[in-house]
């Protein structure tokens, strides 16, 4: 008797709900910036990091610039940006960002980095280095920095925090329990004295981060979270959906819905942030200049 061989029937994705379909990147201004990135040799997060919001912010010239390279020297469970050991800080870089900032005429630049376990202080003088470019090639242009937790060199946060951008971010991504394989290299309470000191050093800045949702967590494990940055007076809170950026990352444990985005909004804004923006589709710098806005921020 021959034995049959029997493939396993392979299980077909189940369609994506239509909160989380986004548009697909089209449109002139969207390969202009492309265009304008590429001759610069400049790096975006929106790329790097496969955000979903792509086609909608750069159609709208609006991006997040990520500088000190594009290889991370942590290896976080969720993200998408390319891990490795890096080369050594561009220095030029910062007037590359902010020559950018000016062509494109944006009012609100957003910058962030990976990070650059390798050289904390020089990492910080870069973000330093970008917000006094931008004021002088595009005065009048809002600046909001997303940093890497520099860990917890209080050196290095100063010279970010001295140099005034109006927003300064430092995203808390997920709840304390699964911080180990959330994010590597990384302790909450790092994070939570980041907030704090940044906002000891300069009370009148603005202070935002940043969580995931559908990694694990439980309802009650945000509600901590949310709970503990209200207390360092963190001022804009952003919540979002974790989406899987292959099989080699965490997987997602479950879909939030709209309503529950709502809900979470609800009461996070009774806890005192100025502003709170939730949704499947929301991303640290997603809406950042109506972030900023809505919190009251003035230019320096």
């Amino acid at each position: 008797m021959s034995l049959v061989q029997i493939e396993p029937a392979r299980k077909t994705p189940a369609p994506k709900p239509e909160w989380l379909k986004a548009r697909a990147p089209l449109g002139e201004n969207f390969h202009s910036l492309k265009r304008l990135a590429r001759s610069l040799n400049l790096h975006t997060v929106c790329e790097s990091a496969q955000c979903p919001n792509i086609g909608e912010c750069w159609n709208h010239k609006t991006a997040t610039f990520m500088m000190l390279g594009n290889l991370c020297t942590r290896r976080c469970g969720f993200c998408a940006v390319p891990k490795g050991r890096p080369e050594p800080i561009d220095f030029d870089e910062p007037r590359r960002v902010a020559e950018a900032v000016a062509a494109l005429g944006l009012q609100f630049a957003v910058i962030t980095s990976v990070n650059r376990d390798d050289d904390l202080v020089g990492g910080a003088r870069a973000f330093a280095m970008v917000i006094e470019e931008i004021r002088r090639q595009a005065p009048g242009c809002g600046v909001e920095v997303l940093i890497p937790d520099f860990q917890g060199n209080r050196e290095a946060i100063r010279a970010v925090v001295e140099a005034k951008p109006e927003i300064l971010d430092h995203n808390t991504e997920s709840v304390p329990r699964l911080y180990r394989v959330v994010r590597s290299g990384a302790r909450y309470e790092r994070t939570l004295e980041l907030l704090r000191y940044a906002k000891e050093l300069r009370p009148d800045g603005l202070t935002k981060s940043g969580v995931m949702v559908g990694i694990g967590e439980e309802t009650h494990e945000l509600l901590d979270v949310f709970r503990d940055l209200a207390s360092v007076s963190c001022d804009i809170l952003t919540i979002g959906q974790y989406l899987r950026p292959s099989r080699n990352h965490l997987p997602m444990a479950r879909l939030y819905t709209p309503r529950e985005f709502a809900e979470l909004k609800t009461e996070a804004l009774k806890m005192g942030f100025r502003h709170v923006e939730s949704g499947p589709l929301v991303r640290s710098s997603y809406h950042a200049h109506e972030q900023a806005e809505s919190s009251g921020f003035v230019r320096v």
